[in-house]
């Protein structure tokens, strides 16, 4: 039996590095529960994969769950290079579902991991090495931590629309008491010069 050691970056935070060993049949499942409790994300969010070529490039996705559609529909039109046309040809994959060994492909493979999709947090991970897995030992396991995030990348919550909504609506009301006594006629001076158009 074999593991995979994985070095995952995270580029908003200088230095920060998690190592992950993670045996080559599990799950992409696992894998997203160990990053979550390594990096200390909450969980509450959801997350894919990207397998990516060597230039970072996506190549497929694998989703927390399937967000698919089960009933026929054409695939929707994009115009050329649209960021989101390229996302929608993705293959997709389960993550439960989805082991490792069948999607390493590369002895230096890239990944992605996009969690959060509203505040996205993206994390880069390479692999580093495959190894003989221990007897004895648990995986998957994080066996090196440098740097956390930040409390407010940790737990960014979404805008309470009802903030300040009372606020805009007293300034909304401000800005039209200058039209409450109607149209002065001498304001309309000037409009008869284009009557003959």
């Amino acid at each position: 039996m074999y593991f995979y050691k994985f070095r995952v970056y995270y580029d908003e935070v200088e230095d920060f590095v998690r190592d992950i060993e993670i045996l080559s049949n599990d799950n992409f499942e696992n894998f997203h529960k160990i990053l979550l409790s390594s990096i200390g994300l909450d969980g509450q969010e959801l997350a894919s994969f990207y397998i990516c070529d060597s230039k970072w490039n996506k190549q497929k996705e694998i989703s927390l769950m399937d967000m698919g559609d089960d009933s026929e529909k054409e695939d929707p039109e994009y115009e050329e290079g649209d960021e989101f046309s390229l996302r929608s040809k993705l293959p997709i994959s389960v993550m439960k579902d989805s082991l490792l060994k069948e999607f390493i492909t590369d002895p230096h493979q890239h990944i992605m991991y996009e969690y959060d999709f509203l505040n996205p947090k993206v994390f880069y991970i390479e692999l580093l090495k495959v190894l003989t897995a221990e007897d004895g030992v648990e995986y998957p396991r994080c066996t090196n931590k440098v740097k956390e995030l930040p409390k407010q990348v940790k737990q960014q919550p979404l805008p309470n629309p009802d903030d300040g909504f009372d606020e805009l609506l007293e300034e909304e009301d401000d800005m039209g008491d200058g039209f409450e006594e109607g149209y002065d006629d001498l304001d309309l001076n000037g409009l008869s010069e284009f009557s003959d158009i």
